[in-house]
């Protein structure tokens, strides 16, 4: 996993994804698994931020704002699912979140019945919206 962007957090916030869940399993609200992800990944000593506003420009105004479920070491959004499977929808919401930003790398992670996880990269070179400076 080093060899892509933003690898080397990548590879533990899935290793702790599947610790969470093997921990919990799936049922619980998605509040319950950001803040065992929280909990787990500062313990870790990996810098977090839990529910990170993200504001939506429009010709240097606000319009809008998303938060952000977790944002690790300032590189990469985590975008928490505890449903039975992972639509197109909860991938566009992750690809909003990046385009808004200057992060380049989300995971959507979902703790559904079978664990499952995606991996979106939107790089700044393809952005037009990011105002924000994070």
């Amino acid at each position: 996993m080093s060899d892509l962007l933003h690898g080397e957090v990548s590879k533990p916030i899935l290793s702790v994804f599947y610790d969470v869940y093997n921990e919990l399993g799936y049922g619980f609200l998605e509040k319950v698994y950001q803040n065992a992800m929280y909990l787990e990944l500062k313990s870790q000593g990996y810098e977090v931020e839990a529910q990170k506003q993200i504001k939506v420009y429009y010709k240097n105004q606000i319009v809008g704002e998303y938060y952000a479920d977790l944002i690790i070491e300032g590189s990469i959004i985590v975008e928490l699912k505890a449903c039975e499977c992972l639509l197109s929808s909860h991938i566009s919401q992750l690809l909003n979140y990046l385009r808004c930003t200057r992060i380049e790398v989300g995971l959507v992670l979902n703790f559904g019945e079978t664990p499952d996880f995606k991996r979106l990269i939107y790089t700044n070179n393809r952005k037009t919206n990011i105002n924000n400076p994070r």
